[in-house]
């Protein structure tokens, strides 16, 4: 088996939340545990994955600080996974991949599934990068300071 390049050492901090998260599976079970998903079953039906995957996903993501493996809620002798805060971070993570989904994957009229406020249901506002001092900022307004340089 090849061995997986690793980058928790690298001074990046998108190579190591990529290292982190691991892969597309990954990101769909934080997906699946911000819709309310806790159990090994309850990510199985919705992603139809493997359970040797989902069981090494899993894993992975408790080692990983992202997940939480707690006794079931109602008592009974099952697991369920709940996100730590750590993992609740990755909120706007999984907004702005689906906003952008959204936008390039989609017709204009083609229905999806829609992240909608609770409170209002509406739909939520596009997610927007700002300097500090509020300003709107694209790719051409930012550059990457180098460890090595600061």
């Amino acid at each position: 088996m090849v061995s997986r390049t690793r980058f928790d050492d690298s001074d990046c901090p998108v190579a190591r939340s990529v290292d982190a998260i691991g892969d597309w599976w990954s990101l769909l079970i934080v997906r699946d545990a911000f819709d309310g998903s806790r159990r090994f079953g309850e990510f199985q039906r919705s992603l139809g994955v493997a359970k040797n995957i989902l069981t090494t996903r899993l894993r992975t993501l408790v080692a990983g600080g992202v997940l939480a493996s707690v006794p079931a809620s109602d008592g009974s002798a099952y697991r369920e996974y709940v996100l730590t805060p750590k993992g609740e971070a990755l909120f706007p993570v999984i907004v702005a991949l689906r906003q952008w989904g959204e936008q390039h994957f989609f017709a204009p009229d083609e229905p999806h599934s829609e992240l909608v406020d609770r409170r209002g249901g509406h739909r939520l506002r596009v997610l927007e990068v700002r300097a500090e001092d509020g300003r709107r900022v694209g790719p051409e307004d930012t550059t990457v300071q180098k460890a090595s340089e600061g």
